[in-house]
């Protein structure tokens, strides 16, 4: 019997490898969303090709929108068997006194509050069938601090408290609830942190082979397709090159 799967942030990176990955697989339909309406329609087409797909077009910060749009899902796409937490962005590289505003704001707001109320909007779902299956993607920075990462590393690490607290909380209904907590992957992670400077970007990644998105979509297959009495409820991974989010080795 087929399971479906809404992955938030599906149009780019990790979000859009996993959905491709999902595609492809055996036994798995798809609500894919994200803010890129265009894109959101290009990957129904190609994607639908291989699965049932439907799209969702909001931004996680949109409180009513996510609410709404989830609600107003309709057979086979209303029953959210598993729910992947993807949607999340880092802002700048500053140091605490000289942080933009903006930028937290759109960490917390994206990374935490984002999470939440797409959470919030699954789970009593999950709770009257108890069972269901919640991942977040969370990050190494929600594991250790590093310089300039303060507000990033914060909202991370309100994703792995999240993670430990709705796993308590929902184990009385049966839901599984596990973390994937990438390092370096490469994406457009950077760009965005970024402001859209390619060049320091892209420097992330040089001298070292990163993760790739497809490797942690491969991940969460894996997680996701344990027997049901199985849960991965907190898995780290880094590319071998690194030993923590400072340390990387770029002779490799």
């Amino acid at each position: 019997m087929k399971k479906t799967i809404l992955i938030t942030g599906a149009t780019s990176g990790i979000g859009k490898a996993t959905a491709t990955y999902f595609a492809a697989a055996n036994g798995f339909r798809l609500v894919l969303c994200g803010r890129n309406q265009k894109e959101l329609t290009r990957l129904q087409e190609e994607l639908g090709k291989a699965t049932e797909v439907t799209t969702l077009c909001f931004d996680v910060r949109d409180k009513d929108k996510v609410f709404a749009l989830i609600a107003g899902l309709e057979a086979p796409f209303s029953q959210i068997d598993i729910l992947i937490n993807n949607a999340g962005n880092a802002h700048g590289l500053d140091p605490i006194d000289k942080g933009s505003l903006e930028d937290w704001d759109a960490m917390m707001d994206i990374n935490v509050k984002g999470l939440l109320y797409v959470s919030k909007a699954v789970i009593p779902q999950m709770v009257a069938r108890q069972a269901g299956h919640i991942i977040h993607i969370g990050s190494t920075a929600g594991k250790e601090v590093y310089p300039n990462g303060n507000v990033y590393c914060a909202s991370k690490h309100a994703v792995d408290a999240i993670n430990q607290g709705m796993r308590l909380d929902l184990n009385a209904y049966g839901i599984r609830v596990g973390a994937v907590n990438p390092g370096l992957v490469a994406t457009a992670f950077s760009e965005v942190r970024f402001k859209g400077d390619t060049d320091r970007a892209a420097n992330v990644y040089e001298g070292y082979q990163p993760l790739k998105p497809e490797d942690i979509a491969d991940i969460i297959h894996f997680v996701v397709t344990r027997p049901y009495h199985v849960n991965i409820a907190d898995l780290t991974v880094m590319p071998t090159a690194q030993a923590s989010s400072t340390l990387i080795n770029k002779s490799v």
